[in-house]
């Protein structure tokens, strides 16, 4: 089982204008998770880029879990879910991970009953641990009177595929009890992007899984975008040639990276990344032949943040 401890802190807050976005932290991965999943980015491309350090990078990349909660137009939205707890997993350090997350999401302002709607940018076991919570033995909602948006295009095609037995664990525990109780919401997602809420844009960003959305925030005063899994960690900026293990399709995944990064480079858009470690989010620059990110830390909100994991050394 992994662990983590709190400590009175603040949860990170980016004001858009009529829309706010907070960062609510789930836990750190393990120093072993980046070389694993980006096994390109060695120390010597690291060394590349030095604005990496310390933040960002040691001689290995830094990743960690956590959730944006949303406030736009009225609503409270939730931007993917995080591994969540008391789950039997494959990976060694998601199994049964026990953090105070649900708290922190709950003093942020975001408790179960007051969320309306909660976006998966993909089915991946990292971004919908905590679409359930066990209640009385059972896997329920934990956000029971939102809608949970997904692309009709990802549903299609994890319900076509062949999984092994941890990614049908993961459906069984984490995605089969929302279809089951109604609140999916599958949307076609075109080409142009498709407005669900006020202020709330899906972006179409396929490649590390065929249907994956990344979701673009614009407020009165300025544009954000909550980039999934089609940038994990900032190092793709400088190296967007850099892939993921797990991409299922890593040509097209780099070729979403570098449109999303044309898209956004230079114009002030503040990119939020689902697993940049803190500071999280900046705007991204031009640097040579790549891109930069200059750091935006955001201002406090007074909630409590997750420390540093305490992991067995031997579970990755």
């Amino acid at each position: 089982m992994t662990t983590t401890s709190s400590t009175d802190a603040s949860i990170a807050a980016w004001d858009l204008g009529e829309i706010t976005v907070r960062r609510v932290d789930e836990t750190d991965l393990p120093l072993q998770t980046g070389p694993w999943l980006l096994p390109a980015a060695t120390k010597e491309v690291i060394d590349e880029a030095p604005w990496l350090r310390p933040d960002f990078a040691s001689d290995v990349p830094h990743l960690a879990s956590h959730t944006f909660a949303v406030e736009a137009g009225g609503l409270k939205v939730i931007v993917d879910t995080g591994i969540g707890n008391c789950k039997d997993r494959s990976n060694p350090a998601w199994d049964h991970l026990d953090t105070d997350y649900f708290e922190r999401l709950t003093a942020a302002g975001f408790g179960p009953g007051s969320v309306d709607l909660v976006i998966n940018t993909h089915l991946h076991t990292d971004h919908v641990g905590w679409n359930t919570r066990l209640e009385n033995g059972q896997w329920v909602p934990t956000f029971p009177r939102a809608r949970y948006v997904v692309s009709r295009t990802e549903w299609d095609y994890w319900t076509g595929a062949e999984m092994d037995d941890s990614r049908r664990q993961m459906f069984r525990d984490s995605v089969y009890p929302i279809r089951d109780s109604g609140q999916f919401d599958l949307r076609d997602v075109p080409g142009d992007g498709l407005s669900i809420a006020p202020g709330i844009r899906l972006v179409g960003a396929p490649g590390h899984t065929p249907g994956q959305v990344a979701v673009e925030l614009r407020g009165h005063s300025r544009t954000a975008l909550i980039t999934g899994d089609s940038i994990h960690h900032p190092v793709q900026l400088s190296h967007p040639h850099v892939t993921s293990c797990a991409d299922i399709d890593p040509g097209q995944a780099h070729k979403t990276r570098a449109q999303l990064l044309e898209r956004v480079a230079g114009t002030g858009t503040l990119l939020l990344g689902t697993h940049f470690p803190k500071p999280t989010a900046g705007t991204v620059h031009g640097d040579g032949e790549g891109y930069r990110l200059l750091p935006e830390p955001g201002t406090g909100h007074a909630g409590r943040a997750a420390t540093a994991t305490r992991q067995d050394p031997e579970a990755v």
